[in-house]
């Protein structure tokens, strides 16, 4: 049988207008190109509607998405992959409701300058405006403005390039933070050429650039410190999200100046490092007569830089930043040095030379001495074995597993097992630890281990307290369905702070503090194919904890401690003047 040719002349009308058709993209494609264009494949987030597409579309191209249980914890997922990687983890939801509940995790990157974006569906702008009742209508680009440091409306498919790296951009440059990004629903159904579709794409170039401190800054930030009989270096999470290590590490040794990390900043040197002063603190912040901030602020979690904290003895502050904004935010700072902090650090190191005057003796014998002290009394209360077990005897259980992984990630929130876990468990590798961090905000638990997992590959071990873990548990679903290397260990002590408060007025109803006396948390991860332990003694905990980071499975050690053992708020009892006047 003869081929037959099928030319323009045979074709029908249809075919060939198909044949001559120009080739159309739409603005799913565009929003998908454009984050694969910048380095950004995963996405946290929770498909409804107008993203389902999207996030379908996303994973058909080779992207990872992340499907969550609630947007707050895809949100702080996507937070802590900013804060490891600098570069801005994406948050995707849907509008209104599913907007709202991600805002809270936008405004807690933003408190704690972590990059990442929030990209929400939402009704259109025409129906919005003249407030018609569309489908979970709201003008959402207003309501994120004031929890965000950048936020843009998208409305042309065309401009969806520019949108997007507008955000990357805002997102990391300076000091980093939350950026909303609005999507209507129309507008990921327009489509457009082809080819000016990929035109209209945008790789952004040098998004953090390098800001160099002023050379005189320097000169005034060495000269305050070379002026110091009691210097000391507090390290802030900046310092470790800065990635500097190497840089920060060699200030401190060439110096020989004692440090104090906060909490998300250990591990940037070793705790375990014979200049930290950690285990003397108080005697530290208060002696101390110059201190050189190094992205790090004097916000609440350092009592604002005065009071009793920090004692008597007069205060020069030497602060390291990228926001000339924060300087003297609460007090006067005699030497101010605004850059990144990695060009800071290194100009500083310039000026630290063999004449450099070291810490008299005097000084670091002080501290060495009080260390010494606090860390014997420490070491005689986590030998203590008491039954039922308490916060310290099993965070001592945990932190001696822990010890021979430093490479493991640590999620860690609650009251009394945040303060306490902070003390006792070492870190030795930086940016492993991730806490409730500035805002003092619990239910960052599981979107924090889930987004560490994913993002690093690494075993998680979370430490939570129940009440903490309650904000985020139905996320075991999540970690059981991707099969992550997350332990969760929920401290169980039946209640908020403690599980003994009792009703004053002897009714049915159990104190507001109460929870359900011998919940076994362990078997909620067993309802999805988890692995569950329940331990009562430290020896148990021991045991199903290594067991659980052999296994590199989803599991959860319902580790019952004694219900009286807690206190109101952990350590932050003066925040709740009114407990304090009932017990008097």
């Amino acid at each position: 049988m003869a081929e037959v040719l099928i030319t323009p002349q045979t074709a029908t009308a249809a075919e060939t207008a198909k044949r001559e058709a120009p080739e159309t993209t739409d603005g799913f494609h565009l929003v998908i190109d454009a984050l694969k264009l910048n380095d950004l494949h995963t996405i946290f987030g929770l498909v409804g509607i107008p993203i389902t597409d999207l996030a379908r579309l996303a994973q058909a191209e080779g992207m990872r998405f992340i499907g969550f249980r609630h947007e707050q914890h895809a949100g702080n997922a996507a937070a802590i992959a900013g804060y490891m990687t600098q570069k801005p983890g994406i948050c995707m939801t849907v509008s209104a409701p599913g907007f709202l509940n991600g805002l809270t995790a936008l405004a807690n990157a933003t408190t704690n300058c972590f990059p990442m974006i929030l990209i929400s569906g939402s009704s259109e702008r025409e129906i919005v405006d003249l407030q018609q009742g569309d489908y979970e209508e709201m003008d959402q680009l207003n309501a994120a403005k004031p929890y965000a440091k950048a936020a843009y409306r998208v409305l042309h498919a065309e401009d969806i390039g520019i949108g997007i790296a507008r955000a990357i951009r805002a997102a990391v440059s300076g000091r980093p933070g939350g950026v909303y990004l609005d999507l209507p629903a129309k507008l990921l159904s327009q489509t457009i050429d082809a080819v000016k579709g990929k035109q209209s794409l945008v790789r952004v170039v040098d998004a953090a650039p390098r800001q160099i401190p002023a050379p005189e800054s320097i000169k005034r930030a060495l000269d305050v410190l070379k002026s110091a009989k009691r210097p000391l270096i507090l390290l802030g999470k900046g310092a470790a999200y800065a990635q500097a290590d190497a840089q920060i590490r060699e200030l401190v040794e060439k110096s020989g100046i004692p440090y104090l990390p906060m909490s998300m900043a250990k591990g940037l040197l070793p705790d375990t490092h014979e200049q930290s002063a950690s285990a003397a603190r108080s005697f530290v912040l208060q002696e101390a007569d110059v201190v050189l901030l190094i992205g790090a602020r004097l916000n609440w979690l350092l009592s604002h830089g005065k009071g009793k904290t920090w004692g008597a003895a007069p205060k020069q502050f030497i602060q390291v930043d990228i926001a000339p904004t924060e300087i003297d935010s609460n007090v006067a700072i005699a030497a101010p040095v605004i850059g990144d902090i990695g060009s800071c650090v290194s100009a500083l190191l310039g000026g630290i030379d063999a004449s450099f005057p070291k810490p008299s003796t005097e000084w670091t014998g002080a501290i060495s001495e009080r260390k010494n002290k606090n860390l014997e009394k420490m070491a005689a209360t986590l030998a203590k074995n008491p039954s039922p077990m308490n916060f310290h005897s099993a965070l001592r259980a945990i932190r001696d597993v822990l010890k021979t992984r430093p490479d493991i990630n640590v999620v860690n929130e609650g009251a009394n097992t945040l303060d306490y876990a902070r003390s006792i468990i070492d870190m030795y590798e930086p940016r492993k630890r991730f806490d409730s961090g500035t805002w003092g905000i619990m239910g960052i638990g599981m979107g924090f281990a889930i987004g560490a997992a994913v993002t690093s590959g690494k075993p998680v071990v979370a430490i939570e307290g129940d009440s903490a873990f309650g904000f985020s548990g139905m996320e075991l679903e999540t970690i059981c369905r991707y099969d992550l290397p997350v332990c969760t260990i929920v401290f169980n002590n039946n209640g908020v702070y403690r599980g003994t408060d009792v009703n004053p007025t002897g009714g049915k109803d159990v104190a507001p503090t109460v929870f359900v006396k011998g919940a076994r948390y362990d078997k909620m991860i067993e309802a999805f194919g988890g692995i569950g332990y329940n331990v009562t003694t430290p020896e148990e905990l021991t045991k199903a904890l290594q067991e659980s980071i052999a296994s590199g499975k989803p599991t959860l050690i319902n580790a019952v401690i004694d219900e009286a053992a807690g206190t109101e708020s952990g350590r932050l009892t003066n925040l709740n003047p009114q407990s304090a006047a009932m017990k008097k």
